[in-house]
Formats: structure tokens, C-alpha cells, sequence
């Protein structure tokens, strides 16, 4: 029985009421109908000893205050069991932060093979030690990536969980930003602190109170951390083809990026993400004859003509983003898109002869990313005098439209939410979200993302965690795996 079809697990859960379906379900409708009707013409301490694990390792770290606050709050819908798991998460929880502080110092940045190794050899160290079957992956090397971490429970008939992470950050082994540093307060900052090392933390942790409850051995879970979100590997059946797997397999696939919409928020849809890449030419020349019957516009008009086009004529569909992340034209031009660097040489007297721009384009459905493309196009073939133009697309993640199993799902979730004392959870704008690996799997379950840890300023030398959500997020995940896992599988 597959959460994603099954009509009864529905009925079964405990119910919030059929409001709560409406309110979610309005709102998903708006989106979608929104995406669909607008044509495109409208308007992100050292390490431990060698075989060691932080479920052995000793802190005195004071008890998040996030977590006393909802201990203020009586859960009121727990049985014994998970009452029994919730404490667990309370006492891991000191260990937790300290091995996330030992992970965000070790860089692993995507194209840092050896990190992301090192970081998924640390995860593996903590699954091994939970009696989970482990599996290091490499990929070949044609995808130039270094590989993914699956680890796996397989406990008996019920419905089998996929818990979904990356091991890779935005920060290459060249970035300044290395350190993970302690700002008081509950707070931490650091590279890939909450994206998305903190939320492979939740994971952990909510796997460590399950074993400490006895309850990891009853339930099948398969946990999936790869080691190229930030950049994925080329071909995508290649690099993508474990995770794909793995979520046929699943009644259930469960996201641990963070929630932009705080503590109080999953996400039951997300925009996919598609990379553009556009090639002007023109014809070379002296800057006096510029616009002549020989020479015409330049590689640098064109780009802006086509730029500018989409700027003006795309913009403003609902769920629809386009972006120009990199720009680089002159008489000679070198881009290498593996790096996402260029250079290029030209001099002010001299047509430009080349312009390569790079960008993004984000959708809430396939409907509403071929119409993007098929106005792109169009703009891009509408050339000025003496130059031609071509754009490239590369369907990077795929979108994850809001379906009635991940809402299923997000219903789970918030009776868990409350029945542990923490009130209501709902349901985040996709147009809010960016791409993540949790789409891969939507397009085979049901799936629920954004379950990650709170924080700001993702990608950027400010990124922060809220480490007091960590407890939060982790018993929610707990709790939810738990209630999923002894429901009877597909």
C-alpha cells in the first residue's frame, strides 16, 4: 500500500478535520491554476577519533531553549512509546550539535571529491553504529562527482520511509568561508550549517532516539544523503538513478532541507530548476562601422536585445523565475560551466564577437516549464542585423507539483506537530522554495519537504542555524517515521 494511492491511510490517520484539507488544497489550487492559465507572455572542535561514534561521545552542552519552551505545552496525543522517543531526542541532542559542528569544519563543497567523502564516512561511522546496513556509492567517472551515502533499516511488513539529505555545500575547498562558530544564544554560524548539514543532523538524530527507544529495528528506512545537490552530476540517470530507486521502493519520502517558512512549515510542492544556457555571435570588426550592412549590432546588443526581451515579456507568471547568474562577452571568450567560470578578452574600439550567459529558469509544473522554454526560444530566434543567437536548456530538477499524498502526508505531520504540543504545521508557497533532491522522489511517492532545520542566509558567508530547532524538527521526524512505519508497506 503506497501513501501516495492509498485512500485508507488517509481515513486512518488522525484527522485535523476536513477543513484542514480545504484550507491546504484551496490554496495549492490557486497555485496551479495560477501556473496553468498565465501564458509566458505575461507579465540556497575536531573531528571524532577513527571509528568512533557521537552516540559514544560525552557534552555538557545546555538543552535548547526552543525545546523548554514546547516542554511548557503538554503533549497530549503521545503513547507511551513515543513519549519515550521524544525524551530520547531530548538527551542526543547536546551530541547532535556537537557533531554538526564537526562536519561544517570539514569542507565539502561539490567539486571537493575527498570532502564529501569525509563528511559521508563521518554520517556512515553513526549509521553503522544504529545496526543500519550502510552503502558508500561512488559515480562514474564520467559524472565527476564523488558518490552518495544510503544506509538502510529493514524491519518487517510495514510501510517503508525515505529520509532525503545532501553531504555537499555551495562553499568550494577556495571559499573563505570554512568554520563552523558558535554565536551564542542557540545560534551557530557556518558553511552548510543549515544547508543542509543541519538538517542531515535531524535525520541522525531522529534515527538515534528511535534506536535508543528500541524501535529503528521494527521499521523499514532507508535514508539516501547524497553528495551532489549543489551541482548535480551529469547524466542525471546516472547520478540520480540510486535515489530514483530507492523512492519506488518507498511508501513515503520524507525531505530534510530546511523550512523557509520556520518551524511551523513543510513544503508539499516545489519549483524544479533548469539551467539556460545562451550563445550570441556576431561579426568582428572596428567599433566605427558598428550597425553598418556589413557588420550590424555586435554579440553584446543581441545579448542585451534577448536579456532584455525576456525581462520584459516573461516576467511575472506566478511560480515563474528566470535568472542571468553569469554574463561574459568580448572578441574571445572562454566559460567553463562545470565551474561556473570564465574570462574573456576584448578591447572598447572592437565589436564583440561572442557573449555566453548562464542562468536559471523555475517552475511549479512541466506544463509551465515548456511554455518558458518555448517563449525563450522564440525571443532568442528574433535576431538583430549580422549576429545569431542559440540557448540550450538542461532539465536539472524536476518540479514537485502539490499532489493529494503529499498533503496525506502534511496531515500526518501536523497531528504529530500537535500531538506533541507544538502546534499546527502548514503548508509553504513553492514559489518561496528552491530545487532539492526531494523532487526526484515526488515524481515515484508521496512526498513531504522543508523538514529541515531553521535558519538564514543560506549560501552566503552569513549562514546561520537556529540550533534550537534541531530537537524540534528531530522529534517531529521521529514521530512521523514512526507512526508511517508501522502502518502495513506497499
Amino acid at each position: 500500500m503506497s501513501v501516495s494511492s492509498s485512500a485508507s491511510m488517509m481515513r486512518r490517520s488522525r484527522s485535523v478535520s476536513s477543513t484542514f484539507y480545504a484550507r491546504h488544497l484551496a490554496a495549492l489550487f490557486s497555485w496551479i491554476v495560477l501556473s496553468s492559465c498565465a501564458s509566458t507572455s505575461a507579465t540556497v572542535e575536531p573531528e571524532p577519533s577513527p571509528g568512533s561514534s557521537i552516540s559514544t561521545q560525552a557534552s555538557a552542552a545546555a538543552a535548547p531553549r526552543e525545546v523548554d519552551s514546547y516542554r511548557a505545552v503538554s503533549p497530549v496525543g503521545l503513547s507511551a512509546v513515543e513519549a519515550g522517543i521524544a525524551a530520547e531526542v531530548d538527551q542526543l541532542t547536546p551530541a547532535a550539535v556537537k557533531f554538526l559542528e564537526q562536519i561544517v569544519n570539514v569542507n565539502s563543497g561539490t567539486m571537493n571529491h575527498a570532502g564529501v567523502r569525509e563528511v559521508g564516512r563521518m554520517f556512515q561511522l553513526e549509521f553503522d553504529a544504529l545496526g543500519m546496513h550502510t552503502t558508500w556509492i561512488p559515480m562514474p567517472e564520467e559524472v565527476n562527482r564523488a558518490g552518495h551515502l544510503f544506509a538502510e533499516t529493514a524491519g518487517g511488513a510495514g510501510a517503508t520511509v525515505l529520509l532525503i539529505g545532501h553531504l555537499d555545500t555551495v562553499y568550494e575547498i577556495d571559499s573563505p568561508f570554512q568554520r563552523y562558530e558558535d554565536l551564542g544564544g542557540g545560534s551557530a554560524r557556518g558553511p552548510g550549517v543549515s544547508d543542509m548539514k543541519g538538517g542531515d543532523v535531524v535525520i541522525l538524530l531522529a534515527l538515534q532516539a528511535l534506536h535508543a527507544a528500541g524501535e529503528l529495528d521494527e521499521l523499514n528506512v532507508t535514508v539516501a544523503l547524497l553528495g551532489d545537490e549543489e551541482a548535480t552530476g551529469d547524466p542525471l540517470t546516472l547520478s540520480r538513478q540510486d535515489l530514483v530507486e530507492a523512492a519506488r521502493r518507498s511508501d513515503a519520502a520524507l525531505g530534510f532541507e530546511g523550512g523557509v517558512g520556520g518551524l511551523q512549515s513543510a513544503t508539499v510542492a516545489r519549483r524544479g530548476f533548469t539551467d539556460w544556457r545562451l550563445v550570441v555571435k556576431g561579426t568582428r570588426g572596428h567599433s566605427s562601422v558598428i550597425f553598418n550592412d556589413k557588420y550590424g549590432a555586435g554579440a553584446a546588443f543581441e545579448a542585451a536585445r534577448i536579456l532584455g526581451s525576456f525581462y520584459d515579456q516573461l516576467r511575472g507568471e506566478e511560480n515563474l523565475t528566470f535568472g542571468a547568474g553569469i554574463l561574459v562577452g568580448g572578441t574571445s571568450v572562454e566559460y567553463d560551466p562545470e565551474t561556473d567560470r570564465g574570462a574573456a578578452f576584448g578591447k572598447t574600439n572592437v565589436i564583440p564577437q561572442t557573449v555566453i550567459a548562464a542562468g536559471d529558469l523555475r517552475t511549479l509544473t512541466h506544463g509551465q516549464l515548456q511554455r518558458a522554454m518555448a517563449g525563450m526560444r522564440k525571443i532568442v530566434s528574433d535576431n538583430l542585423p549580422r549576429t545569431e543567437a542559440e540557448i540550450t536548456f538542461r532539465e536539472s530538477y524536476p518540479p514537485m507539483a502539490p499532489t493529494a499524498g503529499n498533503l496525506a502526508l502534511l496531515d500526518r505531520l501536523d497531528q504529530v506537530s500537535r500531538d506533541l504540543g507544538m502546534g499546527p504545521i502548514e503548508a509553504v508557497d513553492p514559489g518561496k522554495r528552491g530545487a532539492a533532491d526531494i523532487s526526484f522522489a515526488a515524481q515515484h511517492t508521496a512526498a513531504l519537504g522543508g523538514l529541515g532545520v531553521v535558519g538564514r542566509g543560506a549560501h552566503t558567508p552569513d549562514e546561520t542555524v537556529d540550533l534550537h530547532s534541531i530537537p524540534v524538527m528531530a522529534k517531529r521526524a521521529a514521530l512521523l517515521a514512526y507512526r508511517l512505519g508501522t502502518e502495513t508497506g506497499h
